[in-house]
């Protein structure tokens, strides 16, 4: 009956009721986009693990380290695998074809990573290729590649063509593991090196070490800093979540900017829907003085008023959401390797309604305040 009754009430006027829902539609749309922006930012931070520990310069990430620190940070207690490697910076055909591209030792770094799956003739005939690559199930689908396929790959940090062969299509055991990264051989990339620039041979860009315990983290990173303290190049060693964490800073301006956009989106479709019911109350005071005359308490007229503006509000919301899943996989198809982890969390879906439901209760507070407390001769006397 009460159902009946909002559906009644938000028909009355629906040109009004039809615009306050567009605007709740893009409101929640520009909500979730925003949210789902900042979550694909953190994606990688999530999908960290903690017993992993990354050792860079302590200067900088850009400043490499010697190749040799391999054999003094395996000796470290706690330490139970070590891998290595460089950030490639390379591209396919174009610089606008951005995706993460590393070289690193193959065998290690799968031991460390087992949330990159492949079948096992694809790891071996990976690790068996000097000049073997794998890609993640996105990547491929990206630019069509398939196992076997040789990509030419441009270096930018290296100079110069930089051939690699498809051995192998990963995919994520985990719902946030990147599927969009190219893996290839150091070893590949240092004997290059020793042909074409002497000078950047025997260099790595990071450590990455596999831990027994992850509560040994701390000691494990002090010790490994401690063995390099005074030396040419001193080390940074931090957890994988850590050192994700400080690409993240890095762009805290955006995230901090793209917040800010999702609460005034918020806060404008507030001031909407308060409008809408503050007009609808407006028109119908007679009406609730007849009611009040007829014996309806208070809070019956009040029911009615709040739950009309949650109907509203709630249709315009889950509208939104129906979009924004299709929205959403546009823009990752757009942004391409920028964001490897761009969908909608179920959490963003509850906020988003939670959201609508909320501004619907804040916009029909003062409304229903006003409806509640005129007196009967005064709304009556309102009519004309």
């Amino acid at each position: 009956m009460l159902l009946k009754i909002l559906l009644r009430n938000a028909a009355r006027h629906r040109l009004r009721t039809a615009l306050t829902v567009a605007g709740t539609v893009v409101a929640i749309l520009a909500f979730v986009l925003l949210q789902t922006v900042v979550d694909a930012w953190y994606a990688g931070v999530a999908a960290s693990s903690a017993h992993r520990l990354v050792t860079r310069n302590a200067i900088s990430l850009i400043f490499p380290l010697p190749i040799h620190y391999r054999d003094r940070i395996r000796q470290v207690e706690g330490v139970t695998t070590l891998s290595y490697g460089n950030w490639f910076g390379g591209y396919y055909q174009d610089p606008k074809n951005f995706f993460v591209n590393l070289a690193m030792e193959p065998a290690s770094y799968l031991a460390l990573y087992p949330e990159y799956q492949l079948s096992a003739e694809e790891r071996a005939a990976f690790l068996q290729d000097r000049r073997g690559a794998i890609v993640g199930r996105k990547l491929s689908e990206r630019f069509g590649w398939k196992v076997g396929d040789t990509v030419p790959l441009k270096g930018t940090v290296f100079p110069g063509d930089w051939p690699v062969t498809i051995r192998g299509v990963y995919r994520g055991r985990d719902r946030n593991t990147d599927e969009t990264q190219l893996f290839f051989h150091w070893d590949y990339l240092n004997e290059t090196l020793r042909a074409t620039d002497p000078r950047r041979v025997d260099q790595v860009g990071i450590y990455v070490a596999g831990l027994a315990r992850p509560e040994g983290a701390a000691a494990a990173a002090a010790a490994i800093d401690a063995l390099f303290a005074s030396s040419a190049a001193e080390t940074l060693t931090e957890s994988e979540q850590a050192f994700l964490l400080g690409f993240v800073a890095m762009s805290e301006t955006i995230l901090v900017a793209t917040r800010v956009v999702a609460l005034v989106v918020i806060a404008t479709l507030l001031a909407v829907v308060g409008n809408t019911m503050a007009m609808s109350v407006r028109e119908r005071l007679s009406e609730y003085a007849v009611l009040k005359t007829l014996g309806f308490g208070t809070g019956r007229i009040a029911l009615s008023i709040l739950g009309e503006s949650v109907l509203i509000t709630l249709v315009g919301g889950v509208l939104g959401l129906a979009l924004a899943f299709p929205v959403t996989g546009r823009f990752a198809a757009v942004v391409g390797g920028l964001f490897p982890n761009f969908a909608v969390e179920p959490r963003t879906v509850l906020e988003a309604l939670g959201t609508a439901v909320l501004v619907g209760l804040a916009a029909a507070v003062l409304p229903a305040r006003q409806a509640v407390r005129v007196g009967i001769a005064e709304a009556l006397g309102r009519v004309g």
